[in-house]
C-alpha cells in the first residue's frame, strides 16, 4: 500500500519560527506580516518528505476576518496563502496542494457553527476561490455531522476532489466532538463521495480509536493528530489565542510515528501532522513509509 504524506502544523510552526506571541488572526497573521515565512514552512515540509502543501488558510473565514474588521481582504488572503503553496511546489518540483477549509464559528465548537445550507453558501465562495490553484479541496476539524454536511455541500461546487477530516472527542475516539458517534459520518461519505476520510486535530489516541470505524467507508481514510494535552474550556471563542493550549512533552518524532504506523496498521493511506507536529515529524513519517534518508 502506497503511502501519502502530508504536511504538518502550520499555525505553531509559524509562531516557533518567528518567535512572534499569538494573535486572534492565528496564522492568517502571517499573510499579513510574513508571507516569505509561510512559503519557506511549506518549503520545510516538502523537503521533510511531505507530498502535499495545506494552504494557510484554515482561518481564512469571513467571520473570523470580520471580527477583526478586515473581512474586505479575505479574496487576497486567499489567493496569497494558494500562491504560496503553489510556489513552494514549484520549487519542489512536484507535489500536491490541498485547499483548507476550517470550521466556521470556531474550531471545536460545532454548536456554533451556521447550519450545513448556509454553511454550504460560505464553503462554496471559499471554493471557488481556491479551485485554480489546489487539487483537492481539505475540509478541517469538522467536529459535528452537520457542519460536515455543510462543507461538502459546499465544495461540491467545484470539479476538486473533496477530503473531508472530522475532529474526535481526545478521550473518546469513537464520538465527534459533537459527541455523536463517528460513525454518523458514514452516509455523508455515500451521499457526497469525497475521495478520503481522516480524522485531524484530535489525540494521536483518539485517532487510532476513530480510524477502524470509518473504514467501512471503502475509501481511503488517514490521520494527523495535534501534539496538545487538551484543549482548554477558555478555548472556545474568536479570539481566543493558542497560548491557552498545553503542549504535550511525549510526541517526539519517533513516537509520534509510532502511532502513524498503528493508523496504518487498521488500513489508513495518508498520515500527517497537525498542531505542534513539525517537520522532524514528517520527516520520520518519510523515513518509515517512503523510505526518505
Amino acid at each position: 500500500m502506497t503511502i501519502t504524506i502530508l504536511d504538518g502544523g502550520m499555525g505553531q510552526e509559524l509562531l516557533a519560527r518567528s518567535g512572534r506571541n499569538p494573535t486572534g488572526l492565528w496564522s492568517v497573521q502571517f499573510l499579513l506580516d510574513e508571507p516569505e515565512l509561510v512559503r519557506d514552512v511549506h518549503r520545510l515540509y516538502f523537503e521533510a518528505g511531505a507530498d502535499i502543501a495545506t494552504t494557510n488558510t484554515y482561518s481564512v473565514l469571513p467571520d473570523r476576518l470580520e471580527h477583526h474588521d478586515i473581512g474586505d481582504q479575505l479574496e487576497a488572503l486567499m489567493t496569497c496563502a494558494c500562491t504560496l503553496a503553489s510556489e513552494a511546489r514549484d520549487a519542489n518540483g512536484g507535489g500536491q496542494i490541498a485547499g483548507s477549509l476550517g470550521p466556521i464559528g470556531f474550531s471545536y465548537q460545532p454548536d456554533k457553527a451556521p447550519p450545513a445550507e448556509r454553511a454550504a453558501e460560505i464553503y462554496a465562495d471559499l471554493a471557488r476561490q481556491q479551485a485554480g490553484y489546489v487539487d483537492m479541496h481539505l475540509l478541517e476539524t469538522m467536529s459535528s455531522v452537520d457542519q460536515a454536511r455543510g462543507g461538502l455541500m459546499g465544495v461540491a461546487v467545484t470539479d476538486k476532489p473533496a477530503w473531508l477530516s472530522v475532529s474526535v472527542d481526545d478521550d473518546d475516539g469513537t464520538k465527534l466532538r459533537s459527541g455523536e458517534p463517528v460513525t454518523d459520518v458514514l452516509p455523508l461519505l455515500a451521499e457526497f463521495e469525497p475521495a478520503a476520510i481522516l480524522v485531524n486535530c484530535s489525540a494521536p489516541e483518539a485517532v487510532a480509536k476513530a480510524l477502524p470505524l470509518l473504514a467501512e467507508a471503502g475509501i481511503p481514510t488517514g490521520g494527523y493528530a495535534n501534539g496538545f494535552v487538551s484543549i482548554a474550556e477558555e478555548f472556545n471563542t474568536i479570539g481566543a489565542t493558542v497560548d491557552v493550549l498545553k503542549v504535550r512533552k511525549d510526541l517526539s518524532p519517533e513516537v509520534y510515528a509510532d502511532f502513524a504506523e498503528g493508523w496504518v496498521d487498521s488500513g489508513a493511506s495518508i498520515v500527517g501532522g497537525c498542531c505542534e507536529v513539525g517537520p522532524a515529524h514528517i520527516h520520520e513519517l518519510a523515513r518509515r513509509f517512503k523510505g526518505v534518508s
